[in-house]
Parts: structure tokens; C-alpha cells; sequence
């Protein structure tokens, strides 16, 4: 304790100093507990720290909550403790606090400590994921979720058995604060799921990535393409709608785009329209005379909501004009955001 000055983890955005944050953990621990810190002090620490303690009134629950939490922050981090320091620390706040300040402080330090862990996951499948938690309970389902970005916590309900999918998100939704022993559960789980990761092969999106290449390609692409053809049609089919992707009109000249317009009606572009990047957006409607782009507003508003399997139909159908105008020579289409220079 005779760094006592130098103590004071991460303090709540420069509100509370090393010293305050010390007394309100000695408060916190009960006079005996206390006492037994105090005797370790020397006597200008044990002068400044006392006096700090009899001017606090009124310390705000969250304000308590911070300072314990960064002690015990520093306290994981220079005691060399990992495993054992869960149970220890768990013993010690419920005979010191034994109150709901403990609990939170506790989860919150253990909530933090396995989000490293999860962040790994995201370079897992979905679908594999999916697999992984199948046959956990639901509430364990359901915290699991609870630690993953909202994207993959999405794809991974979709690949989840269809029957008792609404309850994970409804046991998800009723989550607020989660008890230590589920923490603990749930830190077993991810490192099942890390150990068994390991030995998984890598995953690659083999259509997406020819297609980038063939993209690339400086000369004969379409020579290429029809060399694949010939011994996978089917393929060459992913290959091409890959290739062809709908957002690849933002980049696209405002030439390119207004033959475009005048080639595809412009109800088809207020249904492909719907819920697209706002780059794209604004390619098409930049092309536009400024009256036809308020007409077309004011279409996109009228139509009100579309099914998505419509949008993107209808998309592969402007994609497929795109590819014919292409192949015809009558427009020119940018495949890949190339680099620039001034």
C-alpha cells in the first residue's frame, strides 16, 4: 500500500482521483477490513486518505460501482490470477458488500472479460456456430447471442433449427444483468467452441473471389468466362451474378447510368431501390433530370413497403439488362472500384 498515490486503474473520465477512489473502496469493505488496510499505510497516506473518507456523504451508487470496478480491474491484472481470482473475488464481495453493488460489479468484470474470447468466434461459420450451440438450453443459447455482433448473432439464429428459434430471442430480450455461475457456463462453452475452432478447416467464398479476379482481368474476360463454361455452366452462372453484383452501378459514369434509365422502366428501379446503400441512391438519382428524380421519389414513397424477394429479382433482372448492354458493346461497366490518382 505505500503506492497508494499511484493507484487508480481507469478513473471515471477524470471525476474521481487515486485517492477518492481508494477511500470509497475502503468504505465499501466494512471497518475491520479497512482497518487492517489502514495499518499498512504510512502516515501521510493514512493522513490524506482518512481525511478524503470523512468528507464523503452521499456517494452515488454508480460512482461506487466505478471505483470498485477499477480495483478490481487492477487487481485481475497484477495479481498473476485468472481461473482462481473468479471464486476468490466472488467470496470476498459477499462478505464485505453483500449487496446488489457486488453483483453488478462482478458482472460487469466478468461480462468484460469474456468478450476477448467471443470477439474470436466472428471468423467462425454461422452455420458451424449454429451447429455448436444447437443442443445447449435455451438461455445459454441466448447469452451466447448476447456477446456477438447483432450480424452474426442474426446469421446464426437463421441457421438455427427453425422450431424454437422465437424462444432464444425472447429469452434474449428478457436478458438484463446475467448471474456469475451463467457467466461461468458460458465461458466453459466458448472455450469448447474455441479448442474445437482449431481443428476446423479454413473457409473461402471460391464464386465471390473469381469473380474478383476475372474482374481484374485486363484482357479476354469474356474468353475466359466461356473457357469455364464449357466445363461448368452452373458455376459460371454464380460466377456471372457475383460479377454483375447490383451495387457495382455507384460506380458507374453518369453516361452509363443514364442509358441505363432510359433502357430499364423506372418502376423497376423504385422496387430495386428499395433499402439500397445511399451511394447507390444517389448515383441514380444524380443521373436524373431534377424533375424526373422527384417523380421517382415520390414512386419510391408511394410503392410502400416491398417483399425482399421481389427487390431481388429485381435487381438480377436490371443486372442481367446491364450484362446484355454490356456484352453488347453499348455500354461500358466498371466491374471493380479501381484505384485512382490526381
Amino acid at each position: 500500500m505505500a503506492e497508494l498515490n499511484n493507484y487508480g486503474g481507469m478513473p471515471d473520465e477524470g471525476t474521481l482521483t487515486p485517492v477518492e477512489q481508494a477511500a470509497i473502496v475502503l468504505l465499501s469493505i466494512g471497518e475491520e477490513p479497512a482497518a487492517a488496510v489502514l495499518r499498512c499505510l504510512e502516515r501521510e497516506e493514512l493522513l490524506e486518505l482518512t481525511q478524503v473518507m470523512s468528507r464523503m456523504s452521499g456517494i452515488k451508487v454508480d460512482t461506487v460501482k466505478q471505483a470498485l470496478q477499477n480495483f478490481f480491474d487492477d487487481y485481475r491484472q497484477q495479481s498473476g490470477l485468472h481461473g482462481a481470482s473468479r471464486s476468490y473475488l466472488k467470496r470476498s464481495l459477499d462478505l464485505a458488500l453483500g449487496s446488489d453493488i457486488a453483483n453488478s460489479v462482478l458482472n460487469t468484470i466478468y461480462g468484460d472479460a469474456i468478450r476477448p474470447k467471443m470477439a474470436r468466434l466472428q471468423y467462425a461459420s454461422p452455420k458451424w456456430l449454429a451447429d455448436f450451440v444447437a443442443s445447449e438450453h435455451v438461455q445459454m443459447q441466448a447469452v451466447f447471442l448476447a456477446f456477438l455482433p447483432p450480424a452474426l448473432a442474426g446469421q446464426i439464429i437463421e441457421a438455427l433449427p427453425q422450431e424454437g428459434r422465437e424462444l432464444v430471442l425472447l429469452h434474449l430480450a428478457r436478458l438484463d444483468e446475467i448471474d456469475r455461475e451463467l457467466l461461468g457456463e458460458l465461458e466453459h462453452l466458448v472455450e469448447r467452441c474455441l479448442a474445437a475452432l482449431d481443428t476446423q478447416s479454413a473457409s473461402v467464398e471460391g464464386v465471390r473471389q473469381v469473380a474478383e479476379i476475372l474482374n481484374r482481368l485486363p484482357t479476354n474476360r469474356a474468353g475466359m468466362v466461356e473457357l469455364l463454361r464449357a466445363h461448368d455452366p452452373d458455376v459460371v452462372s454464380q460466377i456471372e451474378l457475383s460479377m454483375y453484383d447490383f451495387f457495382i452501378l455507384s460506380r458507374q459514369t453518369e453516361q452509363t447510368i443514364t442509358r441505363l434509365l432510359d433502357e430499364i422502366p423506372l418502376e423497376q428501379w423504385a422496387v430495386a431501390l428499395k433499402g439500397a446503400e445511399p451511394a447507390l441512391r444517389d448515383a441514380i438519382l444524380t443521373a436524373m433530370p431534377r424533375r424526373q428524380a422527384q417523380s421517382f421519389e415520390d414512386l419510391m414513397r408511394r410503392s410502400g413497403p416491398v417483399p425482399l424477394s421481389r427487390i431481388e429479382q429485381t435487381r438480377k433482372d436490371i443486372m442481367a439488362a446491364v450484362k446484355q448492354l454490356a456484352d453488347a458493346g453499348e455500354i461500358e461497366v466498371q466491374l471493380f472500384a479501381e484505384a485512382t490518382a490526381e
